[in-house]
């Protein structure tokens, strides 16, 4: 996986091939076809290593410590900052993931539904301590993620980089909080 992101990093994804991971490693390309089938296939297993790299710098910011109303601004901010940090960090392979991303719908669908299962546990710790008021933790976690999107879609990473964006999030956060307090 390190060295496919190597090469996607210096070729981008349009121009990286098999045989130039496989020259990285120092191996055939028939040799890295018995473990992917396909460019494809290794395409999506490097996405799916980014993508879970999101996921668990995630689980580890979610501090189950926190009051609930915390933890969601914690969550939110921590998925902003990740997307951001790699968006800015490293431009180019971020856009090439974002590329791939687009070519394998079912890791990109299976991480946002990971990320609905983190965001929805938190949703449920606030309805039981009472903190949030919410029917259905599910739909309220969809509703959370999907209004939040202009931080954390790739689609919208020119923006992070403006300079009012921290203070946004800040009002967003406040905003969403504040709308599934328990009345």
């Amino acid at each position: 996986m390190v060295a496919t992101e190597e090469v996607l990093r210096r070729h981008g994804s349009s121009k990286a091939t098999v045989v130039d991971v496989a020259k990285v490693l120092g191996v055939s390309h028939a040799a890295l076809y018995r473990y992917f089938p396909s460019k494809a296939a290794l395409r999506e297993a490097v996405t799916r290593r980014w993508l879970g790299r999101v996921f668990d710098e995630l689980a580890v910011a979610d501090d189950s410590t926190l009051a609930p109303p915390e933890r969601l601004r914690g969550w939110l901010v921590a998925l902003y900052r990740a997307k951001r940090r790699s968006a800015v960090g490293e431009p180019e392979l971020f856009e090439t993931y974002r590329v791939i991303a687009e070519e394998s719908p079912a890791a990109t669908g299976e991480h946002v539904v990971a990320l609905l299962r983190q965001l929805e546990g938190i949703v449920v710790a606030g309805v039981e301590s009472g903190d949030f008021d919410a029917d259905d933790p599910a739909v309220t976690a969809r509703v959370v993620f999907e209004a939040t999107q202009s931080f954390h879609h790739p689609a919208h990473v020119g923006e992070w980089g403006l300079p009012d964006r921290d203070e946004l999030l800040d009002g967003v956060c406040a905003l969403v909080v504040n709308g599934l307090r328990a009345r």
